[in-house]
């Protein structure tokens, strides 16, 4: 999810900084969202890892419409991530429809 030149953790982080947001994600977010996207896949329909996509894309909904108005740094964490997704994930008729 990091290491590709092109990952989409390093698209979103570049995608926020064009408004300001400098955007980080705590190694146990991203090890969060990895378990939230194959879980996901494992319990629907598996594609793979566009999953991670609409996963992160949930997980960022509030910044990416509505960042904040001053420059600001984020870090995601896990704990953020689990809250974000938690009811998603566990509810596989939500998780089917929404990721």
């Amino acid at each position: 999810m990091v290491e590709p030149k092109a990952s989409l953790v390093k698209q979103y982080k570049a995608l926020l900084k064009t408004e300001g947001v400098d955007l980080h994600f705590a190694d146990s977010a991203i090890k969060k969202l990895a378990e939230y996207a194959e879980r996901v896949n494992s319990q629907s329909e598996n594609i793979g890892a566009r999953r991670l996509h609409t996963v992160l894309t949930t997980l960022l909904e509030d910044l990416l419409f509505e960042p904040p108005a001053k420059k600001t740094k984020i870090t995601i964490t896990a704990k953020q991530v689990e809250k974000a997704l938690s009811e998603i994930i566990e509810n596989e008729d939500l998780s089917r429809y929404i990721l």
